[in-house]
């Protein structure tokens, strides 16, 4: 099978510096996804446009507005998507589980509900793609390692649930690296992930296998998680729509280490910013079993206009592409065109803010090594050790004075933003690396 085989047909033709260049900008509009505080979710309406002959190739918002007017089925929709699959994942390795037969059944269920009149959710009779480590039940929660292999879930995770909630039906579970803990994904259980726009690029980790299902289109809407960067170094190497929530945004019931309750987060993953949008308004809600979470609303109230944006598009401390770069510029030339007010200045102490996710992460991981070693593939182990050695964190003292040193970035941080709301920067400095 040739590249060309399983490329998104919107690519054909064109040139692999332009396809770089295009990842390049993802990080960036990743970034501006949450600038219009006046968009809102799809209405029926506005997603009542010609479906495309291929379901699979329509938005979650599309997809979910033609179900409820009866112009499609729910069934259709993930037979649609299971084709899909079909016809890219055995080059891609996206997919690790597909749930066909839950799904179908599933989605006769919804298309029943819509022959009823019952009240639908937004994303009723809709397929979505969930990550190997967000429990959901009946399946494993494998981390992408053998050790969790049969692991099953008893349970949903809470992100799944409210998703489920709003009609949305699970059908495919999306690969991973090691235990989520490297930049590319190449699981031990389950093998590599190849990234659709060009083969031979890194796919991005540790949600990898959702940007390269998301790209492909054998999902339109997907959940993941970040703690440096899950979410949305896959947004960028794949080119689709992500955002790493605020911590309190979007709840979770999961605990772990100290640095994970500080810095890890579930979160949606799309190809559509609209979609994106859809996913934060049902999933960013208060819930008791997250000592975080916080009822704030999507829509607050705007700053003051104009609204002063930070633009980074060079960071400090390593090199940038000059695509990268050119390509945030072009993401301020079209925030200063809509009236924001756009200033190429660096947040104060952003290397110490590095230095701090590097201690909390690096120290708990570095106590934890004979243990992972004993679940990871010698390979993935080999790559942590090397970071971890790179870090150079091993005494207690700097981890705990670290404590006190983020919150003095954090209040940094706060007072750089009531400035500059808004800080559009790239999520990777350097366009997806060629892989093996």
């Amino acid at each position: 099978m040739t590249t060309q085989d399983f490329e998104p047909k919107e690519i054909a033709g064109v040139s692999r510096r332009q396809v770089i260049h295009a990842l390049s900008l993802a990080g960036a509009a990743g970034l501006l996804a949450g600038c219009d505080s006046g968009a809102a979710a799809p209405s029926d309406a506005a997603a009542a446009g010609p479906m495309p002959d291929d379901l699979w190739r329509a938005s979650a918002g599309e997809l979910a507005a033609a179900i409820r007017r009866g112009d499609v089925s729910s069934l259709e929709v993930v037979d649609s998507h299971l084709a899909r699959v079909d016809a890219v994942n055995g080059h891609l390795n996206a997919v690790v589980r597909v749930l066909a037969d839950e799904a179908r059944a599933a989605a006769q269920a919804a298309d029943e509900a819509v022959a009823a009149g019952a009240e639908l959710g937004p994303l009723h009779g809709v397929p979505i793609s969930v990550k190997d480590n967000i429990a959901v039940a009946g399946t494993p929660t494998t981390n992408g390692v053998p050790a969790y292999a049969e692991e099953n879930a008893e349970e949903d995770a809470l992100i799944v649930t409210r998703l489920k909630e709003a009609g949305a039906i699970v059908l495919t579970r999306t690969n991973l690296p090691d235990l989520g803990l490297r930049v590319h994904t190449d699981s031990y259980l389950y093998g590599v992930t190849r990234n659709p726009w060009a083969a031979d690029r890194n796919v991005g980790g540790s949600s990898g296998g959702e940007g390269s299902a998301l790209a492909s289109g054998m999902s339109c809407l997907g959940l993941g998680n970040d703690i440096g960067g899950s979410l949305r170094v896959p947004a960028q190497c794949n080119g689709i729509a992500s955002l790493k929530p605020t911590l309190g945004r979007i709840a979770s019931a999961t605990g772990g280490s100290m640095s994970g309750q500080l810095m890890a987060v579930d979160g949606p993953m799309a190809r559509r910013v609209a979609d994106l949008r859809t996913a934060y308004e049902l999933l960013g809600r208060y819930h008791r079993s997250d000592p975080w979470s916080v009822p704030v609303p999507l829509d607050l109230e705007p700053p003051a206009s104009p609204v002063k944006v930070a633009l980074v598009p060079e960071p400090s401390g390593g090199s940038t592409h000059p695509d990268i770069a050119a390509s945030v510029r072009a993401a301020g030339e079209a925030l200063a065109a809509a009236g924001y007010a756009v200033e190429e200045i660096e947040p104060s102490m952003a290397a110490e803010a590095r230095r701090a996710w590097e201690v909390f992460l690096g120290y708990e991981l570095n106590t934890a090594r004979q243990a992972l070693k004993q679940v990871m593939s010698p390979d993935a182990y080999d790559f942590l050790v090397r970071a971890l050695d790179m870090f150079g964190v091993e005494s207690p003292t700097e981890y705990e004075a670290m404590y006190g040193q983020r919150h003095r970035i954090a209040s940094v941080w706060q007072e750089f933003q009531e400035d500059y709301p808004v800080v559009v920067a790239p999520i990777m400095t350097q366009p997806p690396f060629v892989v093996g």
